[in-house]
């Protein structure tokens, strides 16, 4: 039988990750950004749970989007893609059963691959502040449950870590093989931010079997999320990985700022035409007013814990 071309996707990712030394994917939000990636000749996307939350609410990735919101925008993108996406599942939406439940949604959904991370829920936004990571076994089980859940075994599970924020290398080194021996396709660890973050993204490469995958903001200047390391020296060190999440919504919101901006200025009057512009190109962080999110955001896990 021939295969379906959701099938084609998904083992044209495994290739792609067995073959090429250095993959680069950007992060797509809309039918816009998904051609223009496709256009560009990149070989796969990725779905950023950070921006859809951006996108979609206007607010910071704490955890407030839906499966089913996450799932539907995932179709909607996916059943006219031409290359491969993986997609970002949060914490599994629950226990083993919860992940089970959305591995199933979203490989049928389209998606070639699905992020599963290891935060405690409710979870902590960023990549360095105050993170709490669930027991390795915990992880363990959910990810032994996503592996039982994809039909095809192509559907790339991608274990994410936040536990550089925690734990020395040699218990993040320890929890990686866990997963990696529990079924895992690939490693996100996230915010290697000690001294010593390059040594111990390479140490993880040495250690394990499976790819490792980094979170590199735009890719255009070294992000906090991937150590600080520029993409040469992620393709150097072996990481085989590299998921470009803010470079086409930044992209996207200064191109419209400019041309509000030029908007604004041909609707002046001829007299005022040399008064000065207002800025129209914010960063996420201002046009969402990040920082009272996050303020919020510790206000009310700091009485959850009480």
């Amino acid at each position: 039988m021939r295969p379906s071309m959701r099938q084609q996707k998904n083992a044209a990712l495994r290739r792609l990750l067995t073959d090429t030394p250095f993959v680069v994917a950007p992060a797509v939000h809309d039918m816009f950004s998904l051609r223009l990636a496709e256009q560009a000749g990149f070989d796969s996307a990725c779905i950023s749970g950070a921006m859809l939350s951006y996108s979609l609410l206007g607010v910071p990735d704490i955890g407030l989007l839906t499966l089913t919101e996450c799932v539907e925008h995932c179709r909607r993108l996916t059943r006219h893609a031409r290359i491969p996406i993986t997609a970002d599942g949060d914490a599994g939406y629950g226990n083993p059963r919860g992940v089970h439940h959305a591995v199933e949604l979203f490989e049928d959904a389209g998606a070639a691959g699905l992020n599963i991370e290891d935060q405690v829920v409710p979870r902590r936004w960023g990549s360095t502040r105050r993170k709490e990571v669930v027991p390795v076994g915990e992880m363990v089980a959910k990810l032994a449950a996503a592996v039982r859940a994809r039909v095809d075994d192509n559907f790339m599970i991608i274990a994410r870590t936040d536990a550089f924020g925690v734990e020395p290398i040699g218990q993040i080194i320890a929890r990686a093989r866990a997963y990696q021996d529990a079924g895992a396709d690939m490693l996100l660890p996230i915010g290697p931010v000690s001294a010593t973050c390059e040594a111990d993204v390479a140490a993880l490469v040495r250690a394990l079997r499976i790819p490792v995958t980094l979170s590199a903001g735009t890719g255009l200047q070294p992000a906090a999320s991937a150590g600080h390391l520029t993409l040469e020296r992620m393709r150097e060190i072996g990481v085989r990985r590299a998921s470009l999440t803010t470079l086409l919504p930044l992209a996207a919101m200064r191109g419209m700022g400019q041309s509000l901006g030029t908007l604004q200025e041909a609707l002046q009057p001829a007299s005022a035409s040399t008064a000065e512009s207002p800025a129209m190109s914010p960063t996420i962080d201002a046009l969402f007013d990040t920082a009272g999110q996050m303020a919020f955001e510790e206000a009310l896990l700091e009485s959850w814990a009480r």
